[in-house]
């Protein structure tokens, strides 16, 4: 049953409230100057909201997984930018309470929970995206530590973020069965980050390359058993996929918003532009789609929080679905707006702008479809 209750339409209704109030009014500002939205993390910190999943035995909220895709639902749907925060930090995390000891969780979970310390995730490099087994970085023994080199590209909030899980080889010869996980503090010595890319969205949140530079770690930083970490990103990528379905819905939620008060607003030929028959198709089509994409993406929740056999599927098909609906909604907004969409005065271009990249992290909707076939045709779990 995904059906929200009660609870979860109240916890939405106090998101909203945040996000209305003190989110998206920072939402122009941090796209246009590329900056980390600050004000909107203290906003969510204050409320909560910046990592509502980590359980209470560490500090945390302990929200559900619906009700942590509600959280990042409503507050892409004002920036998704700053909706980063909470998707990040669960996507950061998540390695951690599938894979690591009570004594690592112990560590670094709590000051996530409090809001002092953010936590990335280093999976990608230069040469190795969707092919992610093809890493390079190498972590080696030393005794009871381990030295970490290599480059890691595509990291979000790289450099805001203090924690970060790293996928390493550790035993070249063993292809994927020879990458493990650790956590890294940005203040262990030989690590370092490149210049900002320059991206077509989502300016607010930073992306950057993450270098290891023989940075050395106590051996207890490994995230489970040695050779273990590839089977826990991809386990992790399970779960967090829904996260990446519910910015994508709140982003698309954000545009038909809009563009419904804009053409009931909007005159021409005498009379407001949503009673032309062209516009309300559009509007029908946009309000069908999300729907369809909420339903799915709820779903999709439902099995990340009971763990099920299926959630592979489920997580593939509402990633995919729901970013091709954002795409879709968002284009739409802007020509519902004509001109004025263009244009930076109005919030539809950049949530276009914005709707893109989740098409692509966390595995392209080319990977989705190809995740989503190879579970058809092995035969999805009862």
């Amino acid at each position: 049953m995904y059906r929200p209750t009660d609870e979860h339409q109240e916890f939405r209704a106090a998101v909203r409230e945040v996000c209305d109030e003190k989110v998206a009014p920072n939402a122009a500002a941090a796209d246009e100057a590329a900056e980390f939205p600050q004000a909107s993390y203290e906003a969510l910190k204050r409320a909560d909201f910046h990592a509502p999943h980590v359980p209470e035995a560490y500090g945390g909220v302990g929200a559900d997984a619906l009700a942590t895709v509600i959280v990042i639902e409503e507050v892409a749907r004002a920036c998704a930018s700053s909706s980063l925060i909470p998707a990040v930090n669960k996507l950061g995390t998540v390695p951690l309470l599938l894979a690591g000891d009570d004594q690592l969780k112990q560590a670094f979970l709590p000051p996530v929970a409090a809001g002092e310390a953010m936590f990335s995730y280093c999976l990608s490099e230069p040469e190795a995206g969707s092919d992610a087994a093809s890493m390079t970085t190498k972590a080696v023994r030393d005794g009871d530590s381990w030295v970490i080199n290599g480059v890691k590209r595509w990291i979000t909030n790289a450099g805001i973020s203090q924690y970060y899980t790293v996928f390493a080889v550790t035993d070249p010869e063993k292809r994927s069965r020879g990458i493990s996980a650790f956590v890294v503090d940005k203040d262990d010595p030989g690590v370092s980050f490149g210049a900002p890319e320059k991206k077509l969205g989502i300016k607010g949140s930073p992306t950057c390359e993450v270098y290891f530079d023989n940075v050395t770690i106590p051996a207890d930083r490994m995230i489970g058993e040695e050779g273990t970490g590839f089977g826990t990103a991809m386990r992790t990528l399970d779960h967090t996929r829904v996260t990446i379905a519910a910015q994508a819905l709140g982003i698309a939620q954000g545009a038909l918003d809009f563009a419904l008060g804009y053409v009931q607003q909007r005159k021409q030929f005498g009379k407001p532009v949503s009673d032309f028959q062209g516009v309300q198709f559009m509007l029908a089509d946009a309000g069908m789609k999300i729907e369809a994409a909420r339903q799915l993406t709820y779903a999709a929740a439902a099995r990340s929080e009971r763990n099920d056999a299926d959630l592979t599927y489920f997580g593939a098909a509402a990633k995919c679905f729901a970013s091709d609906v954002a795409m879709e909604v968002t284009t739409d907004a802007v020509q519902l707006l004509g001109g004025y969409g263009y244009t930076r005065d109005y919030p539809v271009e950049r949530m276009m702008r914005d709707a893109k990249i989740t098409q692509i992290y966390e595995g392209t909707n080319q990977v989705q479809r190809v995740v989503m076939a190879r579970q058809l045709l092995a035969g999805l779990p009862d």
